[in-house]
């Protein structure tokens, strides 16, 4: 008997005149502000200008939702391409079929191309960008209630999820009744207690220069690996691993690399969001100073940012 259970949704859509909008759609646009708005407030505190994140918002969403779209297309080919198979269900989107890994890998695309734009640090960007990140996650897996995908095998614990009996996506032979793992919700909360974990981490360690996405993707890696083990969905193994295990546990690897690589590189503070050189709007240092780790005692001189500090020298001279 299950004392607590998650039911179907009746509905996954309403109309909004003659347009029929999907919740799976509004909660992937409510993941995308939260994300945007969060990290912007992040990367302005630490002296990015607010503007910036314009160009990161464009192309890392952008950039994300085709990596996103590409991945699952590229690890469920069989579902897309048969015979008799429409070729434009690629596109749609709307029915769900988006990969976080692919949007972490179209998304890190995205904020490289604005990183040059803006002269902001990819790096910075990307540690700015981790609690945002969470909570967008978050967000967006309740669609896949609402789709009513994204769950696991048959359990008999005192808690499990109910799905219709015309899903495609349940098991054949499974009997009426059964409840399934709500893999969607293990993962909101594994989300969630991630923001408040990496959250007291960043107070404490203050990591900077990438270190603090490095956690991120230990985190969702480990989480993603375990939950992995549990879908029913089918999907590519290799070395006896699901397609997304064996990228989460890349993920794994890969934000250890991070940290362990930017920790010998960068063993000073992190001074400025920006690449050495570029300049804030309105705000910026000195050209012959712009290095923030050599010259962090030199104060922003906003009057004189577009005069080199020879030039400075040479006209205090003559009115000495």
């Amino acid at each position: 008997m299950h004392s607590f259970y998650i039911p179907s949704p009746d509905i996954n859509a309403f109309n909004l005149g003659p347009l029929q909008i999907k919740f799976y759609s509004v909660t992937m646009l409510l993941a995308i502000v939260v994300a945007t708005v969060y990290t912007a407030r992040r990367l302005t505190k630490r002296g990015g200008h607010e503007d910036a994140m314009f160009y990161f918002l464009v192309s890392a969403v952008f950039f994300g939702i085709v990596g996103a779209r590409l991945y699952h297309v590229i690890t469920h080919w069989d579902e897309f391409f048969y015979e008799g198979a429409n070729p434009l269900e690629v596109f749609a989107i709307w029915n769900g079929g988006i990969a976080i890994f692919g949007a972490l890998l179209g998304g890190a695309l995205g904020v490289f191309l604005a990183s040059r734009l803006t002269g902001v640090r990819f790096w910075s960007l990307a540690d700015a960008l981790v609690p945002g990140l969470l909570l967008a996650q978050a967000i967006g897996r309740i669609g896949n209630y609402f789709n009513q995908e994204l769950f696991g095998s048959p359990t008999t614990l005192p808690w499990g999820l109910e799905i219709d009996p015309g899903n495609p996506a349940l098991p054949v032979g499974a009997p009426a009744g059964v409840y399934f793992h709500p893999v969607f919700l293990y993962e909101i909360l594994w989300n969630l207690l991630g923001l408040a974990v990496l959250l007291t981490l960043e107070k404490k360690l203050q990591p900077r220069w990438g270190k603090f996405f490095g956690m991120y993707l230990i985190w969702y890696g480990l989480g993603r690996m375990a939950l992995e083990g549990i879908r029913l969905d089918p999907s590519y193994e290799f070395f006896g691993l699901r397609t997304n295990g064996l990228t989460a546990l890349a993920a794994i690897l890969l934000g250890v690399l991070i940290i362990f690589i930017q920790s010998r590189r960068h063993t000073g503070r992190e001074i400025s969001v920006y690449r050495d050189g570029a300049d804030r709007p309105g705000k910026s240092t000195l050209k012959d100073t712009a290095d923030g780790e050599k010259y962090h005692h030199i104060l922003n001189h906003p009057e004189v940012s577009n005069v080199s500090a020879h030039e400075t020298m040479d006209s205090m001279n003559q009115k000495v």
